[in-house]
């Protein structure tokens, strides 16, 4: 007779270090020793992570040819471990040695926390660094995220951070790259961590054993004022839906809550800062109070000189040379345009602004006042980060953009004054945001074009290569738009695109932009002339570029140089009558220095150069200074008075000047918006940036004019400098 079959056991029994124990079937090693209170060291893996036996650490002896990982090997019956002998713990120790060799000790994690999980284990078992040679060439640091420092020569390819990523938050950003000593972990495919997909939740920080992975502090990561924010009342916010608990606890004390009372002013246009703000309930009034104006001098009745004093004129009394007089509105940082003539907005319940500011640390493009009683969210530039990451938040902000700001965006751009509201509205959906990382390239010279940008937040460098060099045209902030030339030549890109700071651009489709042009001929007509202009100057820049050695001027800083006044020292009897006319032709504020470098016989002297490379534009927070399709440099009316051009100028060429103008002081801003009516307006005084203007309302400059021994010349960099190559 057969007997019935055994049920199968549920549980195995084994000895771990001479100590039986029985645990279910299925269990590792690993996991048996820790129940049993027998510690294994492991790097690998935590306990919410699937065991991988990566790294090795945790090798026991069960008695056959090798040593097992005991975090993957499965618990049999009857085996026995040992996890303590001589040899064990030396095999442990070699692979300890061998993963120092490339530990930058100690590590960022270390020198902060002291908790790094490797340092520590070296220690216990006196695994030196040394003992073997160091990687020769390491990936270095990837110090593009603003929330999570990466340090390639930290990482042990543990993989924590790709099962964290994948299986735990399931973002799928982390891979492994490389094969054997080339090995490394990447983000996407292999770009950096800023750039990438990345969401900022830190769960693979938190998985790191070592500090190839930490979080990232900023300056001043604790805002002093407001009202303290709890991870669980900031998960409970529809803003914040989505992102991870466990980067705000990290993160305690960069968001706060401000209570701001009727006609309290937040910050001033002009004003430094390092924070973002998200309204919550009421209203805020954003407004610009810096007259809308440019310096202009006045001639007198008795003659040129001594007599001539600089005032503010609008566009309207002095028509400048290219001078946009159909700009109806004011680009700012925050999601509204402001009118030409009445720059006020509102923001209100889910609005995001001061963006700009806080990832770029420009200077403030308005001043923001409560219309009503706020409650609002102030943060730092890390928490930013991770809402413009997002997903929920991303989908608010673009659908937000779409309604509210597209169609007034699109008309502050010339070129689309006569595309139709319905047009417009039809294009709303298929609008895509995209953002970029500093230094980021959008798209490269030569490559096929495929699609029509603008500018939400941010700059743009553009620039264009040449044989010895590379020449910057533009940089171009909110409201500007590029990539039409691309699409209307021959179908490739004519220079190089990419993102100065943090940048945020809206992508428009080729085929959306093509579809433009045909049902409307007139803006056909008005990018092709700029695109036949625009090709025209490249042809002209390539030929006197190639005239000149490039490398040696580009090294100066002379090639960049649009405009030199240039001094021949073989006539110059050092009589500064240049100087002193310009002086007396800008209101006693002189424009030049008679000094700077020498080439041959001729001094550069140190003023405006309307350099092709104008550092001066970057970072502007009203886009305020641009340049002319003369390559002249001018500040446009609706300049803050920040300052932030005149810092940027290496040569010392743009200079502040004050003027008193009629109106409410900034202080008295807030009483007369809180409906005081007995804040006096009384005269205020207000800052204009100013620079050489070429003295365009003359035959030719001061400077050159006011020469005896014509010694004194205004001329074009590449001309002069080819000029002297073939002497």
């Amino acid at each position: 007779m057969n007997r019935p079959a055994e049920p199968a056991s549920s549980t195995v029994q084994l000895t771990i270090d001479e100590k039986t124990v029985t645990v279910p079937l299925g269990t590792t090693v690993f996991d048996a020793a820790r129940m049993n209170g027998i510690e294994i060291p492991v790097l690998c893996h935590q306990q919410n992570e699937i065991p991988a036996g990566v790294c090795r650490v945790c090798v026991v002896d069960v008695g056959g040819r090798a040593y097992q990982a005991a975090c993957i090997r499965p618990a049999e019956a009857g085996m026995v471990v040992r996890t303590r002998t001589r040899e064990v713990e030396a095999a442990r120790k070699t692979l300890l040695e061998l993963m120092m060799a490339d530990h930058p000790t100690p590590c960022v994690r270390q020198q902060h926390t002291g908790d790094c999980e490797l340092e520590t284990l070296a220690s216990e078992y006196e695994a030196k660094g040394n003992r073997y040679p160091r990687r020769e060439v390491a990936r270095g640091r990837d110090d593009s995220s603003l929330t999570i420092l990466v340090d390639h020569a930290a990482c042990i390819l543990c993989d924590r951070c790709v099962r964290a990523c994948a299986d735990l938050r399931h973002n799928f950003v982390i891979a492994r790259q490389g094969k054997g000593y080339g090995a490394g972990i990447a983000f996407d495919m292999d770009d950096p961590m800023g750039g990438s997909t990345c969401v900022s939740c830190g769960e693979c920080m938190v998985s790191c054993p070592t500090g190839a992975l930490t979080n990232k502090g900023v300056v001043g990561q604790r805002l002093e004022s407001g009202l303290s924010c709890e991870t669980e009342d900031l998960l409970r916010l529809p803003v914040f839906e989505g992102v991870s608990g466990t980067f705000l606890d990290l993160n305690r004390g960069s968001v706060m809550k401000r209570r701001v009372k009727q006609g309290e002013v937040l910050f001033h246009e002009g004003e430094y800062g390092s924070t973002a703000f998200y309204i919550l309930e009421g209203q805020m009034e954003i407004s610009i109070s810096s007259p809308r104006g440019h310096v202009d001098t006045e001639r007198g009745a008795s003659g040129l000189f001594n007599i001539l004093k600089n005032k503010l004129v609008g566009r309207k009394e002095h028509r400048r040379v290219d001078e946009n007089m159909a700009r109806t509105h004011i680009s700012i940082d925050a999601p509204v345009e402001l009118a030409y003539d009445d720059p006020v907005g509102q923001l209100g319940p889910g609005d995001l602004f001061g963006e700009m500011t806080c990832m770029s640390f420009y200077p403030r493009s308005a001043t923001a006042r409560a219309a009503t009683d706020c409650l609002i969210l102030e943060m730092l530039r890390n928490v930013l980060d991770v809402l413009q990451k997002n997903k929920t938040f991303r989908a608010k902000l673009e659908n937000d953009y779409r309604q509210r700001a597209l169609e007034t965006h699109l008309r502050t751009v010339p070129i689309f004054a006569g595309v139709t509201t319905e047009f417009i509205n039809d294009l709303r959906q298929r609008v895509e945001l995209v953002r970029y990382a500093p230094g980021e390239v959008i798209f490269r010279q030569g490559d096929l074009a495929d699609a029509f940008y603008l500018v939400r937040i941010g700059f743009v460098k553009v620039s264009e290569n040449y044989p010895g060099g590379e020449l910057v045209l533009a940089y171009l902030s909110k409201g500007n738009c590029f990539g039409e030339i691309g699409l209307l030549g021959g179908g490739k890109r004519t220079a190089t695109c990419s993102a100065l700071d943090h940048l945020e651009v809206v992508r428009i489709a080729a085929d959306d932009f093509k579809a433009m042009l045909q049902q409307f001929p007139e803006t056909r007509a008005k990018l092709e002339a700029i695109s036949a202009e625009r090709l025209r100057e490249n042809q002209v820049r390539f030929k006197q570029v190639s005239t000149v050695p490039v490398d040696e001027f580009l090294r100066q800083g002379l090639m960049e140089a649009e405009n030199l006044l240039v001094l021949d020292l073989d006539r110059c009897t050092r009589c500064d009558q240049c100087v002193t006319a310009c002086a007396d032709a800008h209101g006693g504020v002189t424009r030049l220095i008679r000094d700077g470098l020498r080439l041959d016989h001729f001094l550069i002297a140190t003023s405006c150069r309307h350099c092709r490379d104008p550092l001066c534009m970057v970072g502007c927070p009203v886009g305020a200074i641009r340049r002319q399709n003369s390559l002249e440099v001018i500040i446009e009316d609706w300049c803050i008075g920040c300052g932030l051009c005149a810092t940027n100028c290496p040569y010392g060429n743009i200079n502040l000047q004050e003027f008193k103008v009629d109106g409410p002081a900034s202080d008295e801003l807030a009483a007369l918006g809180a409906g005081q009516e007995s804040a006096k307006k009384k005269a205020r005084v207000v800052r204009k940036a100013t620079s050489c203007n070429l003295c365009n309302d003359y035959p030719e400059p001061s400077c050159v004019y006011a020469c005896p021994h014509d010694a004194a010349h205004r001329v074009n960099a590449a001309d002069f400098l080819g000029g002297l190559a073939k002497k």
